[in-house]
């Protein structure tokens, strides 16, 4: 079919067709947020739950757990330990705490509140998943720092991305995003290969955590900031002309 020439369509046809370029071009990114934040990593989260749900076994989760013990020594152990302790009560939980204060202190009623939901919802999801799905911890070695809850998603997992997400998203149109968007990931990593070491966790765990806590935060983000993007000019969540736009 060929398209309508431009002087065969009305003033009112030409306006509508304007204001939809004009609306896609300021919010493609939220289709792209959409699909790679939400969609995707939410259809590997029901994947892995569903074989999960019916107990069935990852083929890669034995040999990769196997691979990282083999990695085992006195130095290293020491150091796993730390980094895992770091991921939870050493460090990740008093750092959700901070910044949730910091942004209260500021003034950024929003970012705070997003903080706060984010931070707050992904550990109760966390919970609510492993009681439904209980299930049991890796047995193949006896752990250096054992676990006794539930395994499946991993919490740390799940709570080290959930942080790295909204501290990028936070920081994307600040002087802080290169070092935050360097940092953060790679906390979030060795926080997850530690649970793996450590064999208190299966990696399709692991993976479990990173989808739901990108599907949780993600979600949130796309609510709550409906008129922001992360990137652009002036357009991060905290820059300061935009804190108190409805």
């Amino acid at each position: 079919m060929s398209e309508v020439p431009d002087n065969l369509v009305g003033p009112d046809g030409q306006e509508e067709a304007a204001g939809v370029r004009h609306w896609l071009s300021r919010n493609a990114w939220r289709f792209l947020l959409l699909f790679a934040g939400v969609l995707v990593p939410l259809a590997v989260f029901v994947a892995l739950a569903d074989e999960v749900h019916e107990f069935e076994s990852f083929h890669f989760d034995a040999p990769l757990l196997m691979r990282m013990h083999g990695w085992h020594g006195p130095a290293l152990d020491q150091f796993v330990v730390v980094v895992t302790r770091l991921g939870y009560e050493w460090f990740l939980i008093p750092a959700d705490v901070v910044i949730v204060a910091a942004l209260l202190l500021r003034r950024h009623w929003r970012e705070a509140s997003f903080a706060a939901i984010a931070f707050v919802g992904s550990a109760l999801l966390n919970m609510g998943s492993k009681q439904f799905f209980q299930r049991d911890r890796p047995s193949l070695w006896e752990s250096i720092a054992p676990e006794s809850t539930y395994s499946f998603p991993s919490g740390h997992a799940m709570g080290s991305m959930t942080f790295t997400c909204v501290v990028v998203l936070l920081a994307w149109n600040t002087r802080w995003r290169v070092p935050v968007l360097i940092g953060a990931p790679l906390f979030a990593v060795l926080v997850s290969i530690s649970r793996i070491y450590l064999g208190v966790h299966y990696p399709s765990d692991i993976l479990a955590g990173w989808c739901a806590a990108l599907v949780w935060v993600v979600g949130c983000y796309l609510v709550m900031f409906r008129q922001r993007r992360p990137w652009g000019p002036r357009r991060g969540p905290l820059a300061r002309a935009d804190v108190n736009k409805p």
